[in-house]
């Protein structure tokens, strides 16, 4: 059954040549990591400025003034036609407060228009617009979105009027934004001018005061850091304007911040704004402060270590499986129904993405999975394609004996499957035509294919269960890469557990790793013989072996 074959011992410059992309990744990461880690560094510390070493900008705190928070509304954005909406007087900056008013909206923003809020934070007794050293950030009271009423209420219309229901579901309504949280770096901070952080420098207003020691010197005082915090908008907490609306509740909240606190929040939320150019939507970005805000922030740290060797791992079993498949030429024992499963389902993964525009960020891995698993076609198919001068030609491999007996195998495996699924599959399909509702018959059918993908996809490893169960070997497998996808599957699963993600995504992490238990129960029960060559051609005999045989 297994092809004879003599291996030549491994010289050092092939490992070298084996291995040198790995050590190249290994490097990226490495200095990834000690990036990342410096950054975080530059997030906790921050030399202070020290008194005759350099330009010192000290903290107009340190006074110890009178203020007063000033919170306004407007219909643009400037400081024309303000309404009040609360007023604190003697603001004390160290202690966080919360409270609830009622805001009244204009005609304009009633007719689905939009509603500005400017904060002040000024001297006590003194108007914020003849304050020289007030200071003020301006943010949205209303944002446009697409209204939940009109989604439900778009399939009852979808039913007589299947032309003008995307009208209807695609007309953003303006909504409401119930919670307005202040912060301030409250701490007395003292910076030195030439290191002055760049996140810090874009809050920062600076005058200059005369020092009467010195007639020659000026002291440079910067004004209090004031930021509104936009990762707490969620879109949970978003309320639906209408006409008939005159006023609705705001929770103003604050809370004073340290300068590693002020940062590392300013540096989040500059991330939520950059991840709008890759094309997250509303949702996805909500999800992800979700994930920043409601966690603790070792979890949150935790999380971004994890998702750094997830990346490394995953990259790992990309590369360690195309070598796998280059090098393979024998293609006993492995199953050809399986590898056409898994290109078929990373299509139509891959066209349901594109139909719901998911961003960049997970549209390549998933395109350049779905360019691997097509390759993989062509290497199990034994397909070449020989270029010449005016034209291409298909050629097309033929397969052993030994080869043609796993086929055998992996038919009957198929065929015992597609009793169940093909019948399941199809039932479903019919049931959510009946009664779902969609865009078009494409989306029904991208739909249903990505149900039975995630219902269904773990039984396509059954077939190379059962190969390996016909032929007594697992030798022919791809471990390192199992091992490496295994690793990913775990994490996946830790991560499911912690965070809020879909049941069918978390049903699919816990399948995979029962199929990834078998084979390992596979590999126990089917110990490899050292004394036969593996299926995919390489051998255990060592030279002197062979010879003595």
């Amino acid at each position: 059954m297994f092809p004879s074959c003599y291996s030549k011992p491994t010289s050092s410059k092939d490992l070298f040549k084996r291995t040198y992309l790995t050590k190249i990744l290994l490097g990226v990461f490495v200095v990834y990591m000690s990036h990342t880690c410096w950054v975080i560094y530059g997030f906790v510390y921050t030399k202070p400025c020290e008194r005759g070493k350099g330009d010192c900008i000290s903290s107009y705190l340190a006074e110890r003034p009178r203020l007063q928070l000033s919170i306004f509304s407007s219909l643009r954005p400037d400081h024309s036609e303000l309404n009040l909406i609360i007023k604190i007087d003697d603001f004390d900056i160290h202690s966080k407060f919360e409270r609830v008013v009622n805001v009244s909206l204009p005609l304009a923003t009633r007719n689905n228009g939009t509603l500005h809020t400017l904060v002040y934070v000024h001297k006590f007794g003194v108007s914020p617009l003849q304050d020289n050293r007030q200071v003020h950030h301006v943010a949205q009271l209303s944002t446009y979105m697409m209204s939940q009423k009109n989604l439900s209420s778009a399939k009852e219309v979808l039913k007589k009027h299947a032309a003008t229901a995307p009208r209807v579901v695609d007309r953003p309504i303006s909504h409401w934004r119930s919670r307005l949280t202040l912060n301030m770096m409250s701490e007395d901070f003292t910076f030195n001018r030439g290191t002055l952080p760049s996140d810090v420098r874009r809050y920062m207003r600076v005058y200059f005061v005369s020092c009467f020691r010195f007639q020659d010197e000026n002291r440079m005082v910067y004004l209090p850091l004031l930021h509104i915090d936009e990762l707490s908008v969620r879109v949970k907490d978003m309320m639906e304007i209408n006409g008939s609306t005159t006023k609705l509740p705001l929770t103003i909240s604050y809370e004073g911040l340290s300068l590693r606190q002020f940062r590392l929040w300013i540096h989040m939320q500059d991330v939520m704004f950059s991840l709008k150019r890759f094309g997250f939507t509303e949702v996805n970005i909500d999800e992800i402060k979700g994930v920043l805000v409601d966690n603790n922030l070792y979890l949150l740290a935790l999380t971004t270590l994890v998702t750094a060797f997830h990346f490394i791992f995953e990259f790992l079993a990309f590369k360690n499986d195309i070598s796998f498949w280059k090098k393979k030429k024998n293609m006993v024992g492995m199953s050809r129904k399986t590898v056409l499963w898994r290109c078929f389902s990373t299509i139509v993964i891959l066209l349901k993405m594109l139909e719901e525009r998911s961003s960049l960020l997970g549209l390549i891995p998933v395109g350049i999975g779905t360019t691997i698993e097509v390759w993989k076609v062509k290497q199990v198919s034994k397909i070449q394609l020989q270029w010449r001068t005016s034209r291409s030609i298909v050629h097309v491999g033929k397969f052993d004996e030994s080869e043609r007996k796993t086929i055998q195998h992996d038919t009957q495996a198929m065929k015992c499957l597609s009793y169940l699924v093909y019948p399941l599959s199809i039932s479903g399909a019919i049931f959510s035509l009946v009664y779902l509702r969609y865009k078009n018959y494409y989306s029904w059918l991208i739909n249903s294919l990505v149900s039975g993908i995630y219902a269904f996809g773990f039984l396509s490893m059954a077939p190379q269960l059962f190969i390996n169960f016909k032929l007594k070997s697992v030798g022919h497998l791809q471990w390192n890469v199992l091992m490496y996808k295994a690793v990913n599957t775990f994490v996946n699963d830790a991560f499911a557990c912690v965070f809020s993600t879909h049941p069918s995504h978390q049903l699919g992490c816990f399948r995979d790793e029962i199929l990834f238990l078998l084979y390992l129960y596979q590999r126990r029960l089917y110990s490899t013989n050292k004394t036969r060559c593996r299926e995919y051609g390489s051998c255990h005999h060592n030279h002197r072996k062979l010879k003595a045989q």
